[in-house]
């Protein structure tokens, strides 16, 4: 999705100069234009310029009744995909994900992902950090109502702000990322315990505070495991509420034994991530 702004002027030379007093005015924003399709909207946005690292984020917006993906979709979907190579200055960025939400895929499954709207924090190491810094993007992802569909958008900005009015924002949004954890940390809300029961099967033992909903995910080492969402037994052990998943999903010549996981425990506007050794 492109979008194209004429320029017209009398003259040659002032259509020059006005096409680069826009541009000067594009980098100055903290968040690009929205590009929008039918169903959805996109746009990038700066955080406040210091140092080599720098926090942006990728806004979206979405009609009601219609979804994204997290980076793991769950029983279907698709994950969103980025590309920033194109940008100037730029080592490295690092997608963050806020904690999806579930929804039934209308199959019987479970997806994961968001409604309404999202910013995924985007941490981004400039080359050199005296020099300017552009943010370029490709994103490919899907939004889906009943049936899915495929979106295309390209987005460009600058961060030029010593204080930018997209901070609060974008501090909002790195807040609703899983902060990392440790199986048995003293939280109200944690993974007590991770078994295996038999040979296909895991068990996930958690504490949580009572009354609120409570979710878990599993991803395997790599994007080609798609191991399913953990469901919640009926009947646990005292003092625990027990998750249980199938080792289903793995790519061929996979193994589960040893297998790095990385388990993401949601309640309420708390979520941790744990990474463990499946033995």
């Amino acid at each position: 999705m492109i979008v194209i702004v004429p320029v017209r002027a009398a003259l040659g030379i002032v259509a020059t100069l006005s096409v680069a007093c826009a541009a000067i005015e594009v980098r100055a924003e903290d968040s690009s234009p929205w590009q929008r399709d039918t169903h959805s909207a996109i746009r990038l946005l700066a955080g406040s310029r210091s140092g080599a690292v720098l926090l942006g984020g990728i806004a979206i917006q979405l009609q009601p009744g219609w979804k994204t993906y997290w980076r793991t979709p769950g029983d279907s979907g698709v994950p969103p995909r980025f590309d920033f190579s194109k940008s100037d200055n730029v080592e490295a960025v690092t997608v963050l994900w806020p904690a999806p939400q579930k929804f039934d895929d209308g199959a019987g499954g479970t997806s994961l992902g968001y409604k309404h709207q999202i910013v995924l924090p985007l941490r981004i190491v400039a080359k050199n950090a005296d020099k300017p810094v552009t943010l370029r993007a490709e994103i490919n992802y899907a939004v889906c109502e009943k049936l899915c569909i495929p979106v295309e958008a390209k987005a460009e900005l600058g961060f030029a702000s010593v204080a930018s009015t997209e901070d609060g924002n974008l501090s909002e949004a790195l807040n609703s990322v899983p902060k990392p954890a440790n199986i048995g940390d003293p939280n109200p809300l944690t993974i007590r315990d991770v078994k295996r029961d038999g040979k296909t099967s895991v068990l996930v033992d958690v504490t949580a505070p009572e009354g609120r909903d409570l979710s878990l995910f599993v991803e395997g080492p790599t994007p080609d495991w798609a191991l399913p969402v953990p469901k919640l037994v009926e009947h646990a052990p005292p003092g625990v509420k027990r998750f249980a998943f199938e080792l289903d999903g793995l790519p061929p010549g996979a193994t589960a034994d040893g297998a790095a996981l990385k388990l993401t425990l949601v309640s309420g506007d708390k979520s941790y991530e744990f990474n463990i050794n499946l033995n």
